[in-house]
């Protein structure tokens, strides 16, 4: 290895220790100011108490976001799953015009900035008039949470052998069998990481629920409208909670996606 080889690999390795540092920072402050017994926003705190996070279970305005964005989140990752499964399947194996143009526009929520969604959402809802409502909101955060399932299944449908389908085919099982007990069963893994990436995706979200959520306040809206209104302290306990939630998705999606691979390789 030459010095020059050296000092690049050297250098590359500060640069992502500092973006390291850069990305783990925040949750560094915020989660100890969480615990702090200051009247406000105070680092480092001078003292340590639980006020914020009695303050947050006692507030009923929270807890009913927490409710709507478990709801939300649940009945929209669900939906994203069953409509990006069933995408993803034909478009790896099916083979028909415009199957790029399709696939280009279940892509286009998650390529495209959030505002320019939430605006296309508002006029589209709103001529429907759906807009304010739970379930528009509910088809919203679909969206945004499809293109991520379409291209987790993908990967895992082109993984599954097609042969272990045609041998299916050849001994008498219907197209629905075939999906149904030999597909979906191996593709379970893949299927469980992607609604928990979908899940996550519309619990955080809060551009598109801004624009079309109405009345109906989830945690990321009622953040949101706290840190407009006043700093209040209550929200690094808020924080704190999601990032602890984010990190047990991650470590949900680090124990399932090892299992997702397992399986097709049993498969194939």
């Amino acid at each position: 290895m030459t010095d020059r080889s050296r000092f690049a690999r050297a250098w590359l390795a500060i640069l992502a220790i500092a973006v390291l540092v850069f990305l783990v920072l925040p949750v560094l402050i915020v989660a100890p100011m969480s615990f702090s017994s200051a009247q406000s926003l105070a680092f480092p705190p001078p003292g340590f108490s639980l006020r914020w996070y009695e303050n947050l279970l006692g507030n009923a305005i929270w807890i009913d976001a927490g409710k709507n964005s478990l709801l939300l989140a649940t009945l929209s990752s669900t939906a994203a799953l069953a409509c990006g499964t069933s995408a993803a399947y034909v478009l790896v194996r099916g083979n028909f015009r415009g199957k790029r143009i399709i696939e280009a526009n279940f892509m286009a929520p998650a390529i495209m900035p959030s505002i320019i969604v939430a605006v296309a959402l508002y006029i589209f809802l709103a001529r429907i008039g759906l807009l304010g409502s739970f379930f528009g909101l509910v088809l919203g955060h679909t969206l945004l949470a499809a293109p991520y399932v379409v291209l987790i299944m993908q990967a895992a449908i082109r993984g599954f052998d097609i042969r272990i389908e045609q041998v299916a085919a050849t001994l008498g099982a219907s197209q629905w069998q075939i999906l149904t007990r030999i597909v979906l069963p191996n593709l379970a893994p893949s299927a469980a990481a992607a609604w928990i990436f979908s899940f996550v995706i519309s619990f955080d979200e809060v551009v598109v629920t801004l624009f079309v959520s109405g009345t109906h306040v989830t945690i990321p809206k009622r953040m949101f409208a706290e840190l407009m209104l006043q700093v209040n302290p209550t929200i690094t306990a808020v924080a704190t909670l999601l990032i602890a939630f984010n990190l047990l998705a991650l470590a949900l999606l680090l124990i399932v996606r090892p299992r997702a691979k397992l399986f097709a390789s049993e498969a194939t």
